[in-house]
């Protein structure tokens, strides 16, 4: 029901008009707002659901795999330097053979005011381009893999190079299953919108902050779990 009330613009029941951060909690604002960690939330989800599906395609798919270090060698600007920076994913032989892919996901919200005056294409080619800024030259000069953005929206599009991704993604499931083209593609994006929609509903309609007003004292607390049978 909460996802016919969000298709068709209807009010949601029980949800909370104002965001603890102290905003108006319209659904565009539950979707960008920072408090609670459903940012983090949506994008763990489609991560994880794509390493997943790698997994039936691909070898050593791992998730936050952590980049070796720059050293001394010049990147371009606007390229992530710092020791530690981890990808989203990694996968063995998913473009050529032997080689390393890296996927880096991002989920972006079409009615944030930053995207306010852009079209849907520019949404997504601008995020693409600043991931590539970020991990493109890096993962192909130290790392000698491959990189490709994966930018979702909230509303279930994904940009120029994800589509690529699940097209391919798609052959090499239908090859590994048995399965048609059509029936896997179809399988694959219902299973990321899904994801996408159960993500932005729990954004939507969870709650930031905390449920009581105060923590329950220790002394409180009855540990004991034999029954008193005073107490019945």
């Amino acid at each position: 029901m909460d996802a016919i009330a969000l298709r068709y613009n209807f009010g949601i029941p029980g949800r909370s008009m104002t965001c603890i951060c102290g905003e108006v909690n319209t659904p565009d604002h539950s979707l960008i707002c920072k408090r609670g960690g459903f940012l983090f939330i949506r994008h763990d989800t489609i991560r994880d659901t794509t390493a997943r599906l790698l997994e039936k395609v691909a070898h050593g798919v791992e998730t936050e795999p952590r980049l070796q270090p720059v050293g001394t060698r010049t990147l371009p600007p606007g390229a992530n330097l710092k020791d530690g920076a981890r990808s989203d994913i990694v996968a063995r032989g998913f473009w050529s053979p032997l080689d390393n892919s890296y996927f880096d996901v991002w989920v972006l919200h079409p009615g944030a005011l930053s995207n306010e005056k852009k079209t849907l294409e520019k949404m997504y080619s601008d995020q693409e381009d600043e991931k590539k800024r970020q991990y493109n030259s890096r993962i192909i000069e130290v790392e000698h893999g491959r990189f490709t953005p994966l930018v979702f929206s909230t509303t279930g599009g994904v940009g120029r190079e994800c589509s690529f991704f699940l097209k391919k993604l798609g052959e090499k499931l239908s090859l590994k299953t048995n399965q048609t083209y059509p029936d896997t593609i179809n399988f694959i994006r219902k299973r990321l919108r899904i994801e996408l929609l159960r993500t932005c509903l729990i954004a939507i309609c969870g709650h930031r902050g905390r449920f009581y007003d105060r923590d329950l004292q220790i002394d409180e607390l009855d540990l004991n779990l034999i029954p008193d049978k005073n107490k019945i």
